[in-house]
């Protein structure tokens, strides 16, 4: 740990700091800043499995801070949350999504700093594409007009002006960004699949990110359920959560046993990716998912769910295969297409890898947020 303090101290409040998109992406961009600053990071649940992908050499503190849950708005939470702000007076409040919502109500309240907020999307409360009323009123009251709203995908970015009603000059669209040397598609694999591939005489489609409700693997079992025998194909599904038990049982009763393998969490994505034939994304609700940008940057074409920006996202040469959320039908008929059609997998999987090295650089987000911090 570097003796001098960085210039700036970064306080950030995550409803939890396991392994997701706003946690990975943050971990990227803190490391590449380097000691430029400090960070604490407070984790609403106590989960700080993400903390293990960030530079031992960052100054980190990491702070679990009680927090009673409950549907209505609780005054104890926001003098809490307040006094840990003024005790540790951080030069920029950074919150991360509803879950850190109080968080940003009582630094509006009781001011320390500067103040960004973050979104990154939906549960499967919010899947539909409806608003919570009570959510869109509770962000207008915590988010004034000295607060910076930083969303990465154009659809929030309306979400946030039109429902929200959020000053436009306070809302800032950010894209994610990818390390595209990372996963380049000649990174070296990770032999962790070797075996798979080697006892697979079919194709491997692969999905990468937390098992949660809203990502809907269990629609990509029932499209591989679908999809003829003669090869096989090999769902390869990559990452935890709750969802995980339920997936798998889910498999054996669709009769996928040695069709599917669940890998688990994965510190490093970009050793399995190459391994797969096509990228699969079922979601029920996305805004720009860091996986697909990912898949995109390994060479890899995609079959995906048409939410959030996902479409705007890929290559022109991939729309084909962005397909109506709950139209199961096409999902499987376009991954066939796709797994039946060598030539045309390589193309579309080049043309995602020169869009993402183009317009998704990860040195673009990093800059950004780097100009935002210092703001």
């Amino acid at each position: 740990m570097p003796a001098d303090a960085p210039a700036r101290h970064l306080m950030h409040v995550f409803p939890s700091f396991g392994v997701g998109g706003p946690e990975v992406r943050f971990t990227t961009v803190a490391n590449r800043l380097g000691p430029k600053y400090r960070h604490t990071i407070v984790a609403m649940d106590g989960d700080f499995a993400c903390a293990d992908r960030l530079d031992p050499a960052l100054r980190v503190e990491l702070v679990t801070v009680p927090a009673r849950k409950g549907r209505a708005l609780d005054p104890g939470n926001l003098m809490r949350f307040a006094r840990v702000l003024h005790a540790r007076r951080p030069d920029a409040l950074i919150t991360q999504n509803w879950g850190a919502v109080e968080w940003a109500l009582a630094h509006r309240l009781w001011p320390v700093g500067r103040h960004l907020h973050f979104e990154d999307g939906f549960g499967p409360e919010e899947s539909d594409g409806r608003q919570l009323p009570r959510r869109v009123w509770m962000r207008r009251l915590a988010l004034g007009r000295r607060t910076r709203v930083v969303v990465p995908s154009r659809t929030l970015e309306r979400i946030a002006r039109e429902q929200w009603r959020l000053a436009e000059p306070s809302v800032l669209y950010v894209p994610n960004g990818v390390d595209c040397a990372r996963f380049h598609p000649e990174a070296p694999r990770d032999p962790a699949l070797a075996a798979v591939r080697r006892a697979c005489p079919g194709l491997l489609v692969g999905a990468v990110g937390s098992l949660r409700a809203e990502k809907n693997l269990g629609r990509l079992l029932r499209v591989i359920a679908r999809l003829p025998g003669d090869p096989p194909v090999h769902a390869v599904i990559v990452g935890d959560g709750p969802e995980r038990s339920g997936l798998e049982r889910a498999a054996a009763r669709l009769g996928l046993a040695g069709r599917v393998t669940f890998i688990g969490g994965h510190a490093r994505p970009e050793a399995l990716l190459p391994w797969l034939d096509v990228f699969a994304l079922p979601s029920d609700t996305e805004q720009m998912p860091l996986s697909l940008l990912e898949a995109m940057a390994a060479g890899l074409p995609a079959v995906a769910t048409d939410v959030g920006d996902v479409r705007a996202v890929v290559a022109a040469e991939n729309h084909a295969f962005i397909v109506p959320r709950h139209d199961e039908a096409a999902f499987a008929s376009r991954l066939a297409a796709l797994l039946g059609d060598a030539d045309g997998r390589r193309a579309v999987g080049r043309a995602n890898r020169l869009r993402a090295e183009r317009h998704f650089a990860a040195e673009s987000m990093v800059a950004a947020y780097d100009a935002l911090f210092v703001a």
